[in-house]
């Protein structure tokens, strides 16, 4: 009992009144930090493994729906009530607005959320840990004290969205910009007399290098093609997952074009020139914004030297009469 009265007295001394509890609290969430890893890397139990391939409705299952569900993260899988959205709405939501992003993994928005929970919990101990052992001297008041421990740990969980926010305009941006050469290749491969399947291979392939996230939504639309999906589903989707009004009214274009029979290399070429006159639009329009950027800056940077070089001899010789006077 002495150890542990001699301990109190140490928090006591230390950290205030509250310091036993502060400590009880930090070890509590060092435990929590703790078990996260090791229960995400607890093997399955050997028996539910063997009566879940045994299930019957797991042999009556299809192949091709077991594949699909194989590559699952299994340790997300147990805490997916707490990890992800239970409204089937805003589930989908989230899971596009990550597609958007560029994260495709059927775990994403599992991994989305548990980012957020894991940051902000770091943030919450990195705020106590400043106020209660770098700053233990100083006087905070209730305020102060929530600004510094609620801070970091609001910072941590915001800073997924932030990321994948940021991440989303970044593609956006890349599509747009390859957008009108994709548009050219395929009007060249079409007019070669390849079909539009073929084309659209073809310029996945040959945009890996120059723009990677248009060419894997070609990739995308060109597998689900090659596994059977209708072609009007396949465009729209694309269109949905891009978020780029360019694409998406290729897309209403390419659909048009096969309902009414037109000829598609028509279609291309027709709206290859306007994609084209578009990027020419939008590069003007930046080349117009630049004089008053620059002006913006010139003025910060030159307005304020320039003005001590006129003025300062002045005002030195003012303070020297000022001071001769005196």
């Amino acid at each position: 009992m002495s150890i542990l009265s001699d301990i109190n007295g140490f928090l006591t001394d230390q950290f205030g009144a509250f310091g036993p509890l502060l400590a009880l609290g930090l070890l509590g969430l060092f435990m929590i930090l703790l078990a996260i890893p090791l229960i995400l890397n607890q093997p399955e139990d050997p028996l539910k493994k063997l009566q879940k391939n045994m299930a019957p409705e797991t042999q009556a299952k299809p192949q091709k729906e077991r594949l699909r569900q194989a590559n699952r993260n299994e340790q997300l899988q147990k805490f997916a009530s707490f990890l992800e959205p239970q409204n089937a709405e805003e589930l989908s939501a989230m899971e596009l607005k990550l597609r958007q992003a560029g994260y495709a993994s059927k775990d994403s928005v599992r991994l989305f959320h548990f980012a957020q929970f894991a940051l902000g919990l770091l943030g919450l101990g990195a705020g106590l840990f400043y106020v209660f052992v770098l700053k233990a001297g100083t006087e905070f008041d209730s305020q102060q004290l929530a600004l510094r421990i609620i801070g970091p740990g609001g910072a941590g969980y915001m800073l997924p969205k932030y990321w994948v926010t940021r991440r989303i305009e970044e593609r956006k941006k890349q599509i747009t910009q390859g957008f009108p050469d994709a548009l050219d290749m395929m009007l060249v491969c079409v007019e070669a007399g390849q079909s539009l399947d073929q084309s659209i291979v073809r310029v996945a392939k040959e945009l890996h290098a120059s723009y990677p996230a248009l060419a894997e939504e070609f990739e995308v639309v060109a597998y689900e093609m090659k596994a059977g999906k209708e072609r009007e589903k396949v465009l729209r989707d694309m269109g949905t997952r891009c978020g780029v009004q360019d694409v998406s009214s290729f897309t209403t274009v390419m659909i048009q074009s096969q309902a009414f029979g037109t000829s598609i290399a028509d279609a291309l070429r027709v709206y290859a020139d306007e994609m084209r006159d578009k990027r020419v639009m939008r590069a003007e329009e930046a080349a117009n914004k630049l004089p008053v950027k620059m002006t913006l800056a010139t003025m910060g940077l030159t307005v304020p030297p320039l003005l001590i070089i006129l003025v300062g001899p002045s005002v030195q010789g003012i303070l020297n009469m000022g001071n001769m006077g005196n």
